[in-house]
């Protein structure tokens, strides 16, 4: 199995401590939204998602390459977005980290911004429409998920086994279902904000002689019952233990 390269979080929480920190705690409409970037200059992106997430003076996401981070202030419809601090160091395709490098000089650039219809416009001294983002739902009602890595409870974050997958649905009424990626499994969940929580799952009792399937199936159960947090961007989720260590990481997939 191969490990997965992953920022340790206290390094990110010391990159990102080090950002200038805004002058008093934000009060607009911003605060505690998503987003997801539709357009640069009046011009559709395309390629990886690239996110905002805007949180108590501070904002971060991934720019498509790299994750960021940066301070950021309001006053009425003014803003100023401080210099976006890398908190990973990937090398991405040329495109990639154009897309990146614009998006980054539109933070910069942003003075006022808007919110209607479901869209954030950031927009320049001049006002020019710098960036467009589309509201992200946080709810997670409704939704599919495939697992991309597993804490194995190791101290390790992993990839899967090959030809196996993991999965996850959560229906509106608070049950979850899935695949283990031996056996099939129900639980509950429950969301208030970012902390989430789950019971121990309830599974068939198949057993698949693959090398290490079931040794995944399990450290996947243990991962649920550890989850205390989620952060959804995009088509990525991620479910965190309370002490903020990554327990699953998965991409969206279209609902059964």
């Amino acid at each position: 199995m191969k490990i997965i390269g992953l920022v340790n979080v206290a390094s990110l929480a010391a990159i990102v401590g080090c950002l200038p920190m805004a002058a008093t705690a934000d009060s607009s409409p911003l605060d505690g939204t998503a987003w997801v970037l539709t357009s640069l200059a009046g011009r559709n992106v395309s390629g990886p998602a690239v996110t905002g997430r805007f949180e108590n003076g501070q904002v971060g996401g991934t720019d498509g390459c790299n994750r960021y981070g940066s301070s950021y202030t309001v006053t009425g419809s003014s803003i100023r977005i401080g210099p976006k601090g890398a908190a990973t160091l990937m090398a991405c395709p040329p495109e990639v980290m154009k897309q990146a490098e614009a998006f980054a000089a539109a933070l910069a650039g942003a003075r006022t911004f808007r919110i209607a219809a479901g869209q954030l416009e950031l927009i320049g001294a001049d006002g020019t429409v710098l960036s467009t983002f589309a509201a992200q739902s946080q709810s997670l009602a409704g939704s599919s998920w495939r697992a991309t890595a597993i804490n194995n409870g190791k101290e390790a974050v992993v990839s899967l086994v090959a030809d196996t997958t993991v999965t996850i649905s959560f229906a509106s009424d608070g049950k979850v279902s899935g695949s283990g990626g031996c056996n099939n499994y129900v639980s509950t969940w429950k969301a208030d904000g970012n902390a989430l929580a789950f019971t121990p799952p309830g599974a068939t009792r198949m057993m698949c002689a693959a090398p290490g399937v079931m040794e995944q199936e399990h450290a996947f159960f243990r991962a649920l019952e550890s989850v205390a947090t989620m952060r959804m961007e995009a088509d990525r989720l991620e479910m965190r233990t309370a002490q903020g260590a990554l327990a699953v990481m998965l991409v969206r997939t279209p609902n059964p």
